[in-house]
C-alpha cells in the first residue's frame, strides 16, 4: 500500500485576496508520481490554485524543487507531511505564480558586460536567484544568480573587474550583505565564488606576513592569553532536566553524538528550524545590522521552539553570539532568554549521577572566560 501524503497547499490572489492562505489535501502516493503532478491533482480539487507553466519552480517544506522530482525520492527525504509554496510568497500574485520581473532586472546590473551567451547561462541559475537566503533577510538583495554570473565575467575577461565589481556592491543590497547559502532542494556551493568576489573588493591592505611575523604573532597570542588566566572566572551552567537545543551551523554530522549526551544530562532534546542555517558571522564587518538580525532569528527560533538551553557548535559563532547578545536583543526588539553553551564545553565536560537517588543527579557544565568577553 501507497503512503499518504498529508498536503498543506499555498493560495492567494492578488485580485481577490488580502492575505495567503492554505488548504489541506491528502493524496495516495503513486509509484511513477512527479512534483509536478501533486500541483496537477491539487488543481484538479480545487480550480483556485494556480501555478506557472513555464520556469515551474516551487517550494516543498522550505526548499525550491522542480516540476520533474520524483515524489517517491521527496517522501524518502522529508517525509509525507508537506507544506507546498511559491518560491517567493511576497511576490506571488496568483497562487504559485509570481512577478518574476526581478530575476531579469538584477541581470540589467550586468548586462552592459555580458554577452548573449552569458545571458542564457543567467537564465540556467533562475532556481538560484529564487533560493536565496539573503533575499529573507532583505527583500531588496540583487540575488545570488547576478553575483554567479559576476564571478564568471571576470574569470573570462579581467580588464572589466572594477566596472563589474562596483556594479554589485554599489548601492543595493547586493555582494557585501550575502552570506551564502541556499534553500535549493539539491544544494549547489558558490560561497568560494561569491567569497572570492568580496576579496576582490576588499583586499589586503598590508603585504602578507613572513613566516617569522606570524611565528611571532603566535606567540605574542599565546603569551597574552597567559597572562589573562588570573583575570578568568568561572561561568556554571546547570542542564539537568532542562530543554536543550543544538546549533549546528555549517557543520554536519555531529548531531546524534550531541544528543545523545542532552539524553544522558536527563534533559529534553528540542528540535528547531534554523539548527543548521548560518547566522551571520561573515556579515558582522560589513554589515553588523543583518549580522544581528540573522543571529537573532536563530536565537529566536529555538527560543520559541522550547529551548531554555542553546549548544552552539562553532565556537567562532559561539563567541559571536555572546560578545554581541545586548545587540542582538537590540536588533530584534526582543529579550532572548536563552543559555548559551560551546559544543566543545558541553562534550568535554562529565556527566555526574548520583547512585540510587533521583534527587542528587547534576549535571553542571562549567565554562572559563574572560571578564570583558561577554
Amino acid at each position: 500500500m501507497q503512503p499518504i501524503l498529508e498536503i498543506k497547499a499555498f493560495f492567494f490572489n492578488a485580485q481577490t485576496d488580502y492575505l495567503p492562505y492554505y488548504k489541506n489535501f491528502s493524496i495516495e502516493l503513486a509509484e511513477d508520481m512527479q512534483t509536478k503532478d501533486i500541483l496537477a491533482f491539487i488543481q484538479e480539487q480545487n480550480e483556485n490554485f494556480t501555478y506557472p507553466e513555464e520556469n515551474l519552480i516551487f517550494k516543498i517544506n522550505g526548499l525550491v524543487i522542480d516540476g520533474d522530482q520524483r515524489m517517491s525520492e521527496v517522501v524518502e527525504r522529508l517525509g509525507t507531511s508537506l507544506q507546498i509554496d511559491p518560491v517567493n510568497s511576497y511576490r506571488s500574485s496568483n497562487g504559485l505564480i509570481i512577478d518574476d520581473s526581478d530575476f531579469m532586472k538584477s541581470y540589467e546590473i550586468l548586462a552592459p558586460f555580458a554577452s548573449d551567451e552569458d545571458l542564457e547561462y543567467y537564465k540556467t541559475l533562475y532556481a538560484l536567484h529564487y533560493a536565496s537566503e539573503t533575499e529573507n533577510f532583505d527583500r531588496t538583495y540583487i540575488g545570488d544568480a547576478i553575483l554567479v554570473l559576476a564571478h564568471k565575467l571576470i574569470t573570462a575577461d579581467s580588464e572589466q573587474k572594477e566596472a563589474i565589481l562596483e556594479a554589485i556592491t554599489y548601492p543595493y543590497s547586493s555582494l557585501l550583505d550575502c552570506e551564502y547559502e541556499n534553500n535549493l532542494y539539491y544544494a549547489q556551493d558558490h560561497t568560494a565564488a561569491i567569497e572570492e568576489l568580496k576579496m576582490m573588493v576588499k583586499p589586503s591592505t598590508t603585504d602578507t606576513p613572513s613566516f617569522m611575523d606570524t611565528l611571532s604573532a603566535r606567540f605574542a597570542e599565546k603569551k597574552a592569553a597567559f597572562l589573562k588566566k588570573e583575570e578568568k572566572e568561572v561561568t556554571v551552567v546547570t542542564v539537568e532536566g532542562k530543554q536543550i537545543a543544538y546549533y549546528a551551523g555549517a557543520v554536519t554530522g555531529n548531531t546524534n553524538n550531541i544528543n545523545e549526551k542532552i539524553v544522558q544530562a536527563n534533559s529534553k532534546v528540542i528540535s528547531f528550524s534554523r539548527a543548521n542555517k548560518l547566522s551571520g558571522l561573515s556579515l558582522l564587518e560589513d554589515n553588523k545590522t543583518l549580522a544581528y538580525t540573522k543571529a537573532a532569528t536563530t536565537l529566536l527560533d529555538a527560543l520559541d521552539s522550547g529551548a531554555q538551553v542553546l549548544i552552539v557548535e562553532e565556537q567562532e559563532v559561539y563567541d559571536m553570539f555572546k560578545n554581541n547578545f545586548a545587540n542582538i536583543e537590540k536588533t530584534i526588539g526582543r529579550d532572548i532568554d536563552l543559555e548559551l553553551i560551546s559544543s566543545a564545553d558541553f562534550m568535554d565536560s562529565k556527566v555526574s549521577i548520583g547512585s540510587g537517588n533521583h534527587k542528587s543527579r547534576e549535571t553542571v557544565y562549567m565554562r572559563e572566560m574572560t571578564a570583558n568577553s561577554i
